[in-house]
């Protein structure tokens, strides 16, 4: 099996929608675990294949619109990601789910795959996170490493 990826999705230009980016830049000024990867995949859609093949585990972190307070912190399941018909969660979610989708039929999936959702606050044009988003990165930054840790 390939080392742990963490992989941060977002698009940075429109704010909070960057939150994995920023979540993935934030882990890559400290000394992550042995056999640990974390890697920014921007806007990917379905051609993340490749990065979760065969992986042990995976961390998706990304900002979801679940209708709660900007900068709640959610801990979600691929299962997660497939709402009813026309309710999107995530920009990115379709690509997620193609993606997983393909690396099961092509039995290369990952073994676990974790989602860290964040609740975006503002999504549009701006590089900087609102405040309740700069705020929770941190704690942010901490599930994912509680994530590695567990």
């Amino acid at each position: 099996m390939d080392p742990v990826l963490i992989l941060g999705i977002g698009n940075i230009l429109l704010r909070d929608e960057g939150i994995g980016v920023r979540v993935v830049e934030s882990l890559g000024r400290r000394e992550l675990p042995p056999g640990v990867e974390a890697l920014d995949a921007g806007t990917a859609g379905a051609d993340l294949v490749d990065l979760l093949a065969d992986r042990r585990k995976v961390i998706i972190v990304d900002a979801v619109d679940a209708g709660v307070p900007p900068g709640t912190i959610l801990r979600l399941a691929p299962s997660d990601l497939a709402p009813d018909p026309g309710e999107l969660l995530s920009l990115h979610q379709l690509g997620i789910v193609e993606s997983l989708h393909m690396a099961t039929q092509l039995r290369c999936s990952p073994q676990e795959v974790v989602i860290i959702g964040v609740q975006p606050g503002t999504i549009r044009p701006g590089l900087e996170l609102s405040d309740d988003l700069q705020a929770a990165l941190p704690e942010v930054v901490q599930a994912v490493l509680a994530e590695l840790a567990g």
